[in-house]
């Protein structure tokens, strides 16, 4: 389901700044290689990340779910210089392309990489995110929530990626998959935690952003 009119979306992307040239050639590589392209964030939503990454100056992001690592790059464009990004992908079959493109961008001693269950990885890392970014399996978004609010600091962000699911999330009384019944089940976790303001955007798959009171 496409929530904003192509012509809309084509004008905002010409009147964004422009995806860097790495940026551009992990896109094309992407599109070009690898199975389910639409999983990268790509250029709009980048851009949105890396703006809000450049705004919180975060000195330790979080990132569950690297894909191609597009997502990732943005979101190092705000990152302190004695910051660090964790990101964390179940999938060992694209640590490769990822860990490549890392490896040829300005911040690849401060990217590190995890490839495993992120719900047995998080709890043996250090504590106090800066921003988190959830863009992995649907139906654990409720667990991942549980899981990392405790270790984000103080006014700190959470930003989840497909909460709106192609409208999926529309109909909670249709027959839903697990995927639908999750993500139905963390927007409205968010929206009712005492601890946590939230928007939801209807930017590409939905995007919320939660902030830590």
């Amino acid at each position: 389901m496409e929530f904003i009119a192509e012509e809309i979306n084509a004008y905002c992307h010409a009147h964004s700044s422009p995806e860097p040239i790495l940026l551009q050639q992990l896109n094309r590589d992407t599109h070009a290689k690898v199975l389910n392209p639409r999983m990268l964030s790509g250029h709009l939503q980048g851009r949105l990340l890396s703006m809000i990454s450049h705004m919180v100056k975060p000195s330790y992001i979080l990132e569950i779910g690297t894909y191609t690592g597009y997502s990732a790059l943005c979101l190092c464009e705000g990152l302190l210089p004695e910051g660090k990004l964790i990101t964390i992908d179940i999938n060992d079959e694209l640590e490769d392309f990822s860990a490549s493109y890392f490896k040829k961008s300005p911040w690849h001693q401060q990217i590190h990489q995890l490839t495993g269950d992120a719900i047995q990885l998080i709890p043996a890392l250090e504590t106090g995110y800066d921003l988190v970014f959830i863009d992995a399996d649907k139906e654990r978004y409720p667990q991942y929530l549980d899981l990392i609010l405790p270790g984000l600091k103080k006014g700190g962000f959470i930003i989840a990626d497909n909460v709106l699911w192609s409208g999926h999330v529309l109909h909670p009384g249709e027959r839903q998959d697990e995927e639908t019944k999750q993500l139905v089940a963390f927007n409205q976790q968010a929206v009712n935690h005492p601890e946590m303001e939230i928007v939801m955007l209807p930017v590409r798959d939905g995007l919320s952003i939660l902030r830590k009171k």
